[in-house]
């Protein structure tokens, strides 16, 4: 099997005592690469290098010179896209058309920061202090520790890196266990674009040990964390102990709304985007669908048209439509969370099982799944399956939707398919969420800010205002001519 070894200081090195775990591919269940499991003291050596970076080359290298280092990196990250996107498929087995889309868009995230490294800019104050020269300068927080997930892991690394570099921080990655060898192939390309020695380090490892020790040294000025929001929770406690800066990108329970006067066809696409593309393993998942009760037996019925027709299988394949839960713990959650919806009493009208027909190579499938049924206070509704699981609920009218949509604890995103321009705008206000789409679902893009409400996270990523969640204001006062006031009366 193929080793990779943790990324310090800009060479691949080996775990300290030598440990590693296996990686599987979900399509079959075999491993295919051993991963270097990092020690506290792997941390310890990353954390440095990194600290180092800063204070030297990178920390003394002008904004432009970052910015022109990162464009290259975008380049070189066109130029390995495909590649990059087939380790990410071998790994979380989401559709290489889903990945490889991703991998190339990535590259826009650091030709974007790139360009707006030297554009970060201080302001001069008028105060109101006599012979007083007031400005702001906008500095680097630090060494900033990231932490992904396991669905989208170099997109979701662009996401806070990108931002972070143009800021002149440096950094030390965590990868999840399950899907860091994309992570790992991604480092080689700092070398060659030229980036300086442990500005970016890769260790590789689990939460308890590897993670809990990143989160918890006294040189990390900030911890960058997308994952569930009981992970956040415990990643924002840990945090506060040294008051540590944070951002976190959590769940979703995201209500997708449609309105009797919406395209319908366009809004069961829409739908079927939301809740089954990457086997609904997205924070932005549409998982609860919200029909007007007019339109709903007309919509179910060619949504569960549309949605039985998916084909299911390997997710290297063109033609597939759905492909594996990624990990066998989160297989067996999705699985738990049907039967609790039945057990509820729900109705389930499509799906409901594990899938074993053709193409179910491995033992990770659950065929796309679709309750009726369902109340808005049942847990189908209010808690995060992270899988191709999606309660139907109805609604009268406006009022209700909005009422039955802000009804959860989380707030990431919201579609909503209406005709009526004035609905949009009015639904847009009132949705307790970061995100909300109007006819259409799971856009982003590096030029819009990411991020949510409640308990979905704190900050935001992408667009211009992410680069201030990786920056401090410093206030410098300079008087102009010699004071001869009190001295013990404040200025």
């Amino acid at each position: 099997m193929k080793r990779y070894g943790l990324y310090i200081d800009g060479a691949y090195v080996e775990a300290e005592g030598g440990r590693t775990f296996e990686t599987a591919n979900p399509y079959d269940g075999k491993a295919w690469a051993l991963i270097a499991h990092a020690t506290a003291g792997d941390v310890d050596r990353a954390v440095a290098a990194a600290k180092a970076a800063r204070r030297g080359e990178w920390g003394t290298m002008t904004a432009s010179a970052r910015g022109k280092l990162m464009v290259r990196l975008a380049e070189l990250i066109e130029e390995n896209a495909a590649s990059l996107a087939e380790t990410e498929v071998r790994d979380n087995g989401k559709l290489l058309a889903e990945m490889s889309a991703q991998t190339r868009y990535l590259a826009e995230w650091y030709r974007y920061y790139g360009g707006l490294a030297d554009k970060i800019e201080g302001t001069v104050i008028p105060t109101d202090k006599k012979s007083i020269f007031n400005f702001t300068r906008l500095e680097p927080l630090g060494v900033v520790a990231m932490i992904t997930p396991w669905n989208s892991p170099l997109l979701l690394l662009a996401w806070k890196l990108a931002p972070a570099l143009a800021a002149g921080n440096t950094a030390v990655i965590k990868p999840s266990e399950f899907t860091s060898a994309s992570t790992l192939e991604f480092m080689d390309l700092f070398g060659k674009a030229g980036f300086p020695k442990g500005v970016v380090n890769t260790v590789t490892g689990f939460g308890a040990d590897v993670g809990a020790a990143l989160v918890a040294h006294k040189d990390i000025a900030k911890i960058a964390f997308t994952g569930s929001d009981l992970s956040g929770q415990k990643i924002y406690e840990a945090a506060a102990r040294d008051l540590k800066h944070v951002s976190l990108e959590l769940g979703g329970k995201s209500p997708n709304i449609v309105f009797e006067d919406a395209d319908i066809e366009a809004a069961v696409m829409g739908a079927i985007s939301g809740i089954f593309a990457a086997s609904g393993q997205t924070c932005i998942a549409g998982s609860r669908l919200l029909l007007q009760r007019s339109i709903h037996d007309r919509f179910m019925k060619r949504l569960v048209e549309v949605a039985g027709a998916a084909r299911i299988g390997d997710p290297m394949s063109p033609d597939t439509n759905v492909g594996p839960v990624t990990t066998p713990p989160q297989y067996r959650k999705v699985l738990d969370y049907i039967e609790v919806a039945r057990n509820e009493g729900a109705t389930c009208v499509l799906g409901g099982k594990p899938y074993t027909g053709p193409g179910a190579n491995g033992t990770q499938f659950v065929e796309p799944t679709i309750f009726t049924d369902v109340r808005n206070d049942m847990r189908i509704a209010q808690e995060e399956v992270f899988g191709p699981v999606l309660a139907v609920i109805p609604f009268e009218d406006e009022e209700e939707a909005v009422q039955i949509a802000n009804d959860v604890d989380f707030g990431l995103a919201a579609g909503v398919w209406t005709s009526d321009i004035g609905r949009s705008i009015r639904m847009a206000e009132r949705l307790e969420v970061g995100t909300v789409w109007v006819n259409t679902y799971r856009a982003v893009s590096y030029t819009s800010p990411f991020g949510g409400y409640k308990r979905s996270g704190i900050g935001r990523e992408s667009g211009i205002d992410a680069v201030r969640e990786y920056l401090q204001l410093k206030s410098v006062w300079i008087a102009t001519e010699t004071s001869t006031s009190n001295p013990f009366v404040i200025r």
